[in-house]
């Protein structure tokens, strides 16, 4: 059960059974990248049953039990929504770095995206949608890290970007990258060859201004120099 105290959660699940080598299925003996650990955080004991019941035969998947869940490389949360328990339980699993979040899940409201990705969660499945091939679809893809999201909810976080960006960064001169507008403006100057002065007159600040922010992107990211400024820019394609 999810539950709201600062224990360690409760995982649940068993190690998987020894599959012949050639399965009456046909499916492959082991994932290509080897058997990936699953740590199943169910929010009771029926959801527990069943996700368990779904991965427990698929050799992709090792389950882990309760006292190993620490080096578990997923944690796979079931629940019916997003509620506070379960917001509870992602920021506790948040704190293992090792591991990464999926979550299976009921109901999913818009406003629940923001928390899914404060909490760090790389992957959301519907409860209705999962079928076996799914789950274990959505561990592999999380192991590997990659992320997957139902193509609606993929829509909502991209609409959520775009309002973040028209309502916050926007109105204040910044952007997602690690640059705000005015330094990327000044650096793709410099990478076209202008100087201090040359940048100053075209982008009406001061000469002063050009060197403190240029000095300040070179101090915030770990640069030596313009040129090593320009070259950063340039492979994380900011200008």
């Amino acid at each position: 059960m999810i539950t709201t105290d600062t224990t360690q959660p409760e995982a649940v699940g068993r190690r998987s059974p020894t599959v012949p080598e050639q399965p009456s299925s046909g499916r492959p003996t082991a994932y290509p990248g080897g058997r990936v650990s699953v740590a199943v955080y169910a929010e009771d004991l029926i959801l527990q049953t069943g996700m368990v019941h779904q991965l427990r035969m698929r050799p992709e998947i090792e389950l882990i039990p309760e006292e190993e869940a620490d080096r578990a490389q997923v944690s796979l949360v079931v629940v019916d929504m997003v509620n506070e328990p379960t917001v509870q339980l992602l920021h506790r699993l948040q704190r293992n770095t090792a591991t990464r979040t999926g979550l299976v899940v009921g109901f999913f409201e818009t406003g629940a995206l923001q928390t899914l990705i404060e909490y760090g969660v790389a992957a959301v499945l519907r409860r209705g949608e999962a079928d076996q091939d799914r789950l274990v679809h959505l561990v592999t893809a999380i192991a590997k890290g990659e992320g997957v999201l139902p193509g609606d909810l993929l829509g909502k976080l991209l609409d959520h970007v775009s309002s973040l960006h028209r309502t916050v960064l926007d109105p204040r001169g910044l952007s997602l990258s690690t640059l705000t507008a005015r330094e990327a403006e000044m650096i793709r100057l410099v990478s076209e060859g202008y100087g201090t002065a040359e940048i100053a007159q075209k982008t009406s600040y001061s000469e002063r201004t050009v060197k403190n922010v240029l000095h300040e992107v070179a101090t915030r990211l770990d640069l030596r120099n313009r040129a090593h400024a320009v070259g950063y820019a340039m492979r994380h394609g900011l200008i």
